[in-house]
């Protein structure tokens, strides 16, 4: 996951609510993609070191337990950018191209200039990220399909010119809601128009009451049409009565207002474990700093491991000194 600093809804539920279940089956790595952050933000890199960590203690509020799973940081195992390199090399341009993301967000994202060469090969990287455990399954959501087949394509052309070195990686689709934004469009803090799983019941309220809602539904009597909701689609998460509101919604006898203020309760409510669990990790800064050490650390052994195979595969010697 890229550190843009604090999680929000969609984050949980597109990501970590899935990573928490699959911590208890697997062994998982779990990374801090920060050089993934400089595909956007490398004219301004003065907040990534700050959202590495607001991330991460997000990510612990979540749950995530660093006893079941390893949590690392992309930028202390060099071997991705070693990797990385070397695929690019067999990686034709048109693939990179096709990328559906990249297109999206180059029409969408006009405040900064994503016309780079990081930012068209950052899914090459993210091959990287995955090859170089060699890992056998990745939890990823339908839109994140495309990256994994390229990743696939990439190991298979690898291994075409220079032997069986990678497994191919297969999806683990995760069922998650579509989490809409307040404006209506996918959440996104590039859009602003996210929910933070850190946001006080009082910011909360703010963001709900600001929520796009049905355009037709003028006043309480008219009836209403949840399913493009914003509002109707949060409650679902978190309202065990969503379906009288729905109900009542179409039946024009529940307004916006009425509506938004129940959601701001029951929201608020849900997202008070996370909050509470923050706020105590919030105050051991150095223990979490420890637990991405300790986790880098492990999940560097494993990518210097990798790393001598495609050395070996590629007909290189290792460097003077390094370990065979």
């Amino acid at each position: 996951m890229r550190p843009s600093g604090k999680l929000h809804l969609g984050n949980y539920y597109g990501a970590l609510s899935n990573w928490l279940d699959l911590q208890t089956k697997f062994p998982c790595y779990y990374m801090v993609a920060d050089w993934h952050a400089l595909t956007s933000d490398y004219a301004d890199t003065t907040q990534i070191e700050s959202n590495v960590w607001e991330m991460v203690i997000d990510w612990l509020a979540s749950g995530l337990d660093p006893s079941r799973c390893i949590i690392f940081r992309q930028s202390w195992v060099r071997e991705h950018a070693e990797l990385h390199l070397i695929l690019s090399m067999i990686t034709p341009v048109p693939w990179v191209e096709r990328n559906p993301t990249y297109k999206e967000q180059m029409q969408e994202v006009k405040t900064k200039d994503l016309s780079t060469y990081g930012f068209l090969g950052y899914p090459v990287l993210q091959a990287a990220d995955i090859l170089v455990y060699k890992g056998s399954r990745v939890p990823v959501g339908e839109d994140q399909l495309p990256h994994l087949e390229l990743t696939r394509e990439i190991a298979r052309r690898f291994n075409h010119f220079y032997g069986p070195v990678f497994p191919e990686p297969q999806a683990m689709l995760s069922k998650s809601p579509k989490i809409m934004g307040t404006d209506g469009r996918k959440m996104s803090k590039s859009y602003n128009n996210a929910v933070l799983l850190s946001d006080s019941k009082e910011q909360i309220a703010v963001k709900v009451k600001a929520m796009y809602t049905d355009p037709t539904k003028i006043r309480l009597t008219d009836k209403g049409h949840p399913e493009g909701c914003s509002v109707y689609n949060t409650h679902v998460l978190y309202t065990p009565e969503y379906a009288e509101i729905e109900e009542r919604c179409k039946a024009g006898t529940l307004g916006c207002v009425a509506c938004k203020s129940r959601l701001t309760e029951t929201l608020s409510a849900g997202l008070e474990p996370i909050r509470a669990r923050r706020s105590e990790w919030e105050k051991k800064p150095r223990a979490v700093e420890d637990i991405v050490r300790e986790g880098t650390l492990k999940a560097a052994a494993v990518a210097a491991a990798t790393m001598v195979d495609v050395r070996e595969a590629l007909h290189f010697k290792p460097a003077p000194g390094a370990q065979p």
